[in-house]
Order: C-alpha cells, then sequence, then structure tokens
C-alpha cells in the first residue's frame, strides 16, 4: 500500500472511526473475561463539548483503549444528565422567542416541548465525542429520563421515605429567583463583591432614642421582626423589655437579647429576619418570632411587604435607601467587601427563602462512604483531597430534594383530599394506600394531586453507576452482577461531594459495595492567564476546531502534556500544536523505514544485531515504568514516557543506529525486527494516539478485515539486561563527543575521522561497530599514550582523541582553548572562595559542600587537559 507523503487526520479519523463502529469493537457483553468498566460523568443534555469534556474523556479513552489491549473486557457508558434546571431554561428560552409564556401551559404542554428540545438537541454532545476517538459502548448509551433510569429514580424515593427517611417540612432554602426553584447549597457559588453597609437607625418605641443597625440589603428591614442585642453587652442593658419601630412600615417589634450577637462587629445591634436568613432564622425559631416573607418567587417585593409591592428587590434598594434618609433613619453609608451568593446554573444572586421542600437525611446514610474512602476501599488520586472529602462528610446536612420545576422526576408523593400524603411508585399503588390510610373506599384517583415538584438533578446521577446497568429494579442481573463495582471513575474535583460522594452513598445502600474502585480528579483547564476558560470570557476555543487543525490526536496529546492529576492544565495552543508535530514525527518515521529497499541476502550488521538488542532491552524497562504510572494514576507522566521513547530512542537513535548507507539496502533480519519494534511502538502509543496509530498498524503489516490494532494485544514487560543499557548510555557520550569535536571545529559529517581511545577496558565490538557508524569513522583505535596535536574529551575514565591534522586551523584553535582557559580558571577561583570560607563549610549540608569539591575537581582535571592539548598545539 502506498503511504501519502503528509498525515491527513481528517479522513483517517472518520474512516477509522466508522470500521470500529462497524465491527463493534467498543461493544461489551459479560463474558469470562475480566471486566473493566467506566460510566462517563453524564454531561449535560442542553451541553457542548467543551474544553474540560475534552480533558475528562480523552483520559477515559486512554484508560478504556489501554485495558482493552491488555485482554479485559473493556465497557464504557456513555448517556446523558437531563439537568432540570440548566434544560428547563433552554425551553422557557426557547418559547419566549416564539411568544409563548411557560405559564399560559399546562405541564404536559410545557414538558411535550421540552421532550421536542431534548430529542433535536440532546445527542449533539455525544456525536462529538466521536470525533475525539470515545470507544463507548454506544449501545449501551443512557440518558437519566429514559423509562428505566426513571424507574430506578422512583423506586429510590419510595424505598428512602419508607424507611423513614425522607421528610417535609419548611426550612430554609438557597432560592433562586431566576429559575424560581430552590438549589443545594453545593449549587451556590461565593464571590468577594464591593457592597454598601447601611447604618440604620431604629426609633425606640414609645420614648427617645434609638438603636443603630448596619446592613448591607436595607430592603429586607420590610421584614423585621426583632433587633437582637448581646446580654453581657452594657450599651443596650437599659433596653430590656422595649420596643423598636422598624422604619418606613412603622411595625413595633421586640429586643432580644442572644449570646450569637458578637459586640464587637459593627453597631453590637441586629436585624432579625427570620424569613430571609438561615442565622435570623434560628434566631426566629429559638425567640418565637413571626416570620414575614416578603419576597415573591421571582424576587419581586411580595404584598406582605406592605410598600413597593411588585418590584425587583435590587430596584427596591435603591429606592428604600432615599427613603430612608428623607424619613431621617439613615445614619451613613459605608464601602464594605462581603461575600455573596450566587446560582450556580443562572448566576442569579441567591435569596435565602423559608420554603416547603422535600429533604433526605444523611448523616446515618453517609457513614460507610466516609468509612469507604478513609479505609482505602475507594482510593482517591490524588490523594490531598481526600481530607475535603473527609470535611464535608463529617459535617454533611439534609439534601433539599425538591425543585419548583416541571422538566424532571416529578416526586410520587401525592395529597389526600382531607390532608396529608401517600408516596408510591405509581399513581394506582397511590390510590390503594390513599384507600387504606383514609379508609374511604370509595376515593378515586382524582381525588389525589399529585406533588408538582420535581427531585434534584443529582438524585438521579448519584444512582447512575447502578441504574445504567439496570440495578436497582433488578439487583442480580447478569450486567450488573459482571459490571459492579466499576473500575475508575474520571470526574472534576467540584463535583466530588455533589456527586462522587452521594454515588458511594448509593452505592452501599443498593448494592452494599462501593460504586468504583478508584476516583481520578482532573483539574481546570485554564488560559494563560489562568483564568477558567468559559463563554463567558471568551477564551475557550471550541474543541472541534481544535480537531480540524490540529487532528484529534494531536488535540488528545496537547490536552495531557501538562495535566496531572489534581493539578490546573494551563491550555495554549502550542500543546495541540506540539500534539500535531508529534503525529508527523511518527507518520515520518514510518515513510522512512517503509523507503528502505530490503535485501534477504544480506547478513545482519553487528551494529544493527547489537541496536536491535539494545532498544529491546529499553523497550522492556520503559514498559515496567508505565505501567507502573498507569497503576498511580500518573496519566502525564505515562504519555511522557512514550513520547520520550519514541521520539528520543526510536526515532533520533535506534533508527539512525540501523540505517542503510546512501542509495543502499537493508539487510531483511533487521527490518523484520526493526518492523515487529515499530509495531510494539504503536501498541504503547495507541491509547493515547488512536487514530494515527491504527492507520499506520495497518500499513505495518499484512492485514484482513475485522483485523485492529484496538484489540491486539499491549506487549509487556520483559527482563531487561541494565548493564547493556549502562554500556549503550556510555556509547551515547561518546557520540556526542565525536559530534561535538565535528560542531567546535567546523568539521563537515562527510569528513571520516579517526578516534583513539585511551581506558583500561575495551568497549568491544558491538559498542565500536555503532560508534564508528554513528560518529563517521574511519578508523577507531585503543591506546596507552596521549595523542598529540589531537582534540579530546572524556567520558568516565575514558580519554577519547581525534586527530586534527590537516582538519583545522591551529591558531584558531589555540585562541579558542585560551578562552575556554581562562572562564575554566575563573569558574575553579569562585569555587576555591566558597571552599575557603569556614563558615560554609562547617554550616552547610554536606552534600552541598561535596557538590563544590566535585565542581573543584571537575575543573582542576578541565584546566589539565586544556593545557595539555595548548602543548601539544604550540609545538
Amino acid at each position: 500500500m502506498e503511504i501519502p507523503a503528509k498525515y491527513n487526520p481528517a479522513e483517517v479519523e472518520d474512516k477509522w472511526y466508522k470500521y470500529w463502529m462497524e465491527n463493534k469493537f467498543f461493544r461489551s457483553v459479560p463474558d469470562e473475561r475480566e471486566p473493566y468498566c467506566i460510566v462517563i460523568p453524564p454531561p449535560n443534555v442542553t451541553g457542548v463539548l467543551h474544553m474540560g469534556h475534552m480533558l475528562n474523556n480523552t483520559i477515559q479513552d486512554v484508560l478504556v483503549r489501554r485495558a482493552r489491549m491488555t485482554g479485559k473486557n473493556a465497557c464504557w457508558v456513555p448517556g446523558t444528565d437531563h439537568a432540570s434546571i440548566a434544560t428547563e431554561a433552554k425551553v422557557v428560552s426557547k418559547l419566549k422567542a416564539e411568544g409563548i409564556d411557560k405559564n399560559s401551559l399546562t405541564r404536559d404542554e410545557f414538558l411535550k416541548h421540552a421532550w421536542e428540545w431534548k430529542e433535536k438537541h440532546g445527542g449533539i454532545i455525544l456525536e462529538q465525542l466521536k470525533k475525539l476517538g470515545a470507544s463507548c459502548d454506544w449501545e449501551r448509551t443512557s440518558f437519566t429520563m429514559d423509562e428505566s433510569l426513571s424507574a430506578s429514580v422512583i423506586k429510590v424515593f419510595v424505598d428512602l421515605h419508607n424507611k423513614g427517611l425522607i421528610y417535609r417540612g419548611v426550612r430554609m432554602v438557597n432560592w433562586d429567583p431566576q429559575a424560581k426553584t430552590a438549589v443545594s447549597d453545593e449549587e451556590v457559588i461565593y464571590r468577594e463583591v464591593n457592597s454598601k453597609l447601611y447604618y440604620l437607625k431604629y426609633f425606640i418605641d414609645g420614648e427617645d432614642g434609638f438603636v443603630t443597625i448596619a446592613t448591607t440589603r436595607p430592603e429586607t428591614i420590610l421584614g423585621d421582626t426583632a433587633v437582637c442585642v448581646n446580654p453581657n453587652d452594657p450599651r443596650y442593658t437599659h433596653l430590656k423589655g422595649k420596643k423598636v419601630i422598624v422604619p418606613l412600615i412603622k411595625r413595633s417589634v421586640p429586643i432580644i437579647y442572644d449570646e450569637y450577637v458578637d459586640m464587637e462587629f459593627g453597631t453590637g445591634a441586629l436585624k432579625v429576619t427570620p424569613a430571609h436568613d438561615i442565622n435570623d432564622y434560628m434566631l426566629g425559631d429559638k425567640h418565637n418570632l413571626e416570620t414575614v416573607d416578603i419576597f415573591n418567587d421571582d424576587g419581586t417585593m411580595s404584598a406582605a411587604a406592605q410598600l413597593y409591592i411588585g418590584k425587583d428587590r435590587f430596584e427596591v434598594r435603591k429606592l428604600i435607601v432615599k427613603d430612608l434618609e428623607a424619613a431621617g433613619n439613615l445614619a451613613k453609608v459605608d464601602d464594605y467587601q462581603n461575600k455573596v451568593g450566587y446560582s450556580e446554573r443562572t448566576d442569579a444572586v441567591i435569596e435565602p427563602k423559608l420554603s416547603m421542600q422535600w429533604f433526605l437525611k444523611m448523616q446515618d446514610l453517609s457513614k460507610p462512604a466516609l468509612d469507604a474512602v478513609m479505609n482505602g476501599d475507594v482510593q482517591i488520586y490524588p490523594a490531598k483531597f481526600v481530607n475535603t472529602y473527609r470535611h464535608w462528610m463529617e459535617n454533611v446536612k439534609d439534601w433539599c430534594l425538591s425543585r419548583q420545576l416541571w422538566w424532571g422526576h416529578r416526586i410520587p408523593a401525592y395529597y389526600l383530599p382531607e390532608g396529608g400524603y401517600v408516596v408510591a411508585e405509581t399513581a394506582e399503588e397511590a390510590l390503594e394506600l390513599a384507600k387504606k390510610k383514609t379508609g374511604n373506599q370509595s376515593l378515586k384517583l382524582s381525588d389525589l394531586r399529585q406533588e408538582g415538584d420535581v427531585l434534584d438533578t443529582w438524585f438521579s446521577s448519584w444512582l447512575w453507576p447502578i441504574s445504567v446497568f439496570d440495578g436497582i429494579r433488578y439487583p442480580e442481573n447478569a450486567d450488573i452482577k459482571y459490571y459492579y463495582p466499576t473500575n475508575d471513575l474520571i470526574t472534576a474535583p467540584e463535583i466530588l461531594f455533589f456527586w462522587v460522594a452521594r454515588m458511594i452513598i448509593a452505592g452501599y445502600e443498593y448494592q452494599n459495595e462501593k460504586p468504583f474502585k478508584n476516583v481520578y480528579l482532573t483539574g481546570i483547564v485554564r488560559d494563560s492567564q489562568k483564568r477558567k476558560m468559559s463563554k463567558q470570557l471568551g477564551n475557550s476555543p471550541d474543541p472541534l476546531d481544535l480537531i480540524a487543525k490540529y487532528g484529534a490526536d494531536g488535540v488528545r496529546i496537547g490536552m495531557l502534556l501538562c495535566s496531572p492529576a489534581g493539578n490546573d492544565l494551563m491550555f495554549e495552543e502550542s500543546l495541540p500544536e506540539q500534539g500535531r508535530n508529534f503525529s508527523n514525527k511518527i507518520w515520518n518515521a514510518y515513510r522512512l523505514v517503509k523507503g528502505w529497499e530490503v535485501d534477504d541476502k544480506i547478513p545482519q550488521p553487528i551494529s544493527s544485531k547489537a541496536s536491535i538488542e539494545w532498544f529491546n532491552n529499553i523497550l522492556s524497562r520503559e514498559i515496567a515504568q508505565l505501567d507502573d504510572h498507569f497503576n498511580k494514576y500518573r496519566i502525564s507522566e505515562a504519555l511522557m514516557v512514550v513520547y520520550k521513547l519514541f521520539w528520543d530512542e526510536f526515532s533520533s537513535w535506534l533508527l539512525e543506529m540501523v540505517k542503510p548507507a546512501y542509495q543502499q539496502p537493508i539487510d531483511a533480519k533487521t527490518y523484520s525486527e526493526l518492523v515487529d519494534i515499530f509495531e510494539k511502538m504503536l501498541s504503547l502509543l495507541h491509547p493515547f494516539m488512536p487514530f494515527i496509530t491504527e492507520e499506520l498498524w495497518q500499513y505495518l503489516k499484512e492485514r484482513k478485515q475485522g483485523d485492529s490494532l484496538m484489540i491486539s494485544q499491549m506487549p509487556n514487560a520483559e527482563n531487561f539486561d541494565s548493564g547493556l543499557l549502562e554500556r549503550f548510555d556510555l556509547m551515547k557520550e561518546i557520540i556526542a563527543g565525536v559530534r561535538t569535536v565535528r560542531q567546535e571545529k567546523n568539521i563537515p559529517n562527510k569528513q571520516s575521522l579517526k578516534l583513539f581511545i585511551k581506558v583500561t577496558d575495551q568497549f568491544g565490538e558491538e559498542v565500536e561497530s555503532i560508534v564508528s557508524k554513528l560518529a563517521g569513522l574511519e578508523g577507531l583505535t585503543y591506546t596507552n599514550e596521549k595523542v598529540e596535536g589531537a582534540a579530546s574529551f572524556m567520558v568516565k575514565s575514558a580519554e577519547f582523541y581525534i586527530p586534527l591534522e590537516g582538519l583545522v586551523d591551529a591558531e584558531e584553535e589555540i585562541e579558542k582553548l585560551k578562552a575556554e582557559l581562562e572562564y575554566t580558571k575563573g569558574f575553579l577561583q569562585s569555587v576555591m572562595k566558597k571552599l575557603s570560607n569556614e563558615r560554609f563549610v562547617n554550616s552547610a549540608p554536606a552534600q552541598v559542600v561535596e557538590i563544590e569539591k566535585n565542581k573543584q575537581a571537575d575543573a582542576e582535571s578541565k584546566i589539565k587537559v586544556i593545557e595539555e592539548r595548548l602543548a601539544l598545539l604550540s609545538k
């Protein structure tokens, strides 16, 4: 087969991905082999591929492809998440653009639009992953609202409710006024902002005087039901039993006393708004205060606020400050820096709000999941995140499960006509339970009202490693018994609690077993200014554009070159460019080898035999290193091992060692052994660079239909001869020494040289033959004497001489040596100055002093050699 002069990634990638799919190489079903399983962190169904996905899925694909090539039954389960808040927001926005208000639709009408949107846009990201080379079992593609997964979610909710772990109650929640739903603590992002601190006067009811309070949110005074001071604060002891007037609305509220108040902060007096601050809510509960909810769900003022009804909270903030000033209640305004919570999903400022919600008790449920990580049953890489995990799990709060949305899993609670509710998997079961609970056998389905809220999206994804195998409904089925627990989870540290911890909790609750053995946490992809890549900043390249420009393999290499576990990746386009250059290096190495004429009649040269033996030994050593890196989840380091092995040892050394002379053939034995080595190199590279390696593997030898590198066996580490490798390292230094002399003396490569070696033990025919070939020698001779008129260098204790007679200008060489001598003497002087300093010698660590002494010995030795060379040249 004729190989093109240039590698064309676009043509090659589409061809081989189609071939892999047609031959079902990604497909996995239970069999007698050891399973290896990864479940994909399901991207939002609204999503398109971004740089974080690229990094995460490249790592997953590397692990899956490697497992497949080590003989395991590799199964990578893909899928998407229904993403309640994000998807509903997209659908509402689409409807708005079409002139349709969500509130004008029934729930079923809205859901019809949502499903249509999902069918149209929902698979985009998975199709994009194929461009990256993701070897997922696409026949197993799951969606968190598929029938089986939805049934699993509902079954778990009912089960946990029946166990007494799910309850309903009014609690303070994080309210997103834009999405009009509660969000969990973990979905709130806190940012440092420049605010104002408003000092307000609350006049004492029935007498002169006032109490000053400070707040960043003056609009919330309309919900104040007390002012609180510390009982130990002497400034306020005289106010015991008194009341103050809330400005503008003239509500008389009590002054209460509680040690919760910090006397040193602000004025020492705290306005209490139980409906809109978690700490105020706890004070209100303790002191039995009235609760006044002044906000509507969309962040506008409610009728309970009495003023500014229907106006947005931030507009009211401006208006109320003017009105407070006019009324004489504004004492002063200071600049102030504070942290404000924003919704991760909509970026709206979070409003603490009292709301009736569904909760899951987490304390007892989470204990096995904490133990699993602390005792090492589940390993987290890098280990620095174990403490973060422990802190979260030891301080776990009850999980607010309900979301005030329509898109998602509707909570399976059914309210009874006379009050109360029942929880059941189906409406029919709910009716039977309702009849039993009420004793009213004439109840009909139409008498029951199902809860309108849906479940938090994470309540479906926490079951993901079980539900994708239908292990909730059928815990003994063949798939769950074979693939569970899965092997590795690759995800981001920011969802360690959101998702990872909760999956471990669900795993022990529903399978009595961890869901995965290892968790590999990637870093965040950042730009050169260390900013997180995002659409808003416009600093994130389109991954598909990068693939079109540099090839999928180039981008994969670029993502992995500098992304150690848990550390952020500083992305620049030079990285995929480096990846593309590496692809070109591999392509050109193949073209070089395939361009040689092979002659099966000529014997194998000693140099080639020795070179092949050397490389097979270095290959075994590097495969062992590669295996070790993979075992420790050092993916970037593993890539660097193969990268350097191919670029440095294979291309720069081995190919040069065995390359035939110009227009001469290569012997058949060396060629055959070289092709075998190339095949092993392609195998090692394949998990990182699947496309170019498959293309070249197919070219390399005669293949038949259905053959593929991706299902071939990964080479194993054999025993290696470390003594042989040391001899060859010495050989490389000798060749480098000769090349340095050529460079310094401007001796062209075509000019043959003689090399004299002064050494105790000879190097042997193998090393000599390779040195002669690569250093361009016409003769290699051992000697006991120094060679006059020669350039010299040392490797270890051996001295090497290259006679320069007729090759260099003696006067020019003398000038060079004099300059080098002057520099070396100056260097020696600086070292001696350090060593003559008693304080340095006595106080510095022994190894530091030893290094300086070695520098002294090296410099003295070098001076002696230079002076001898000068003496010879001056004769």
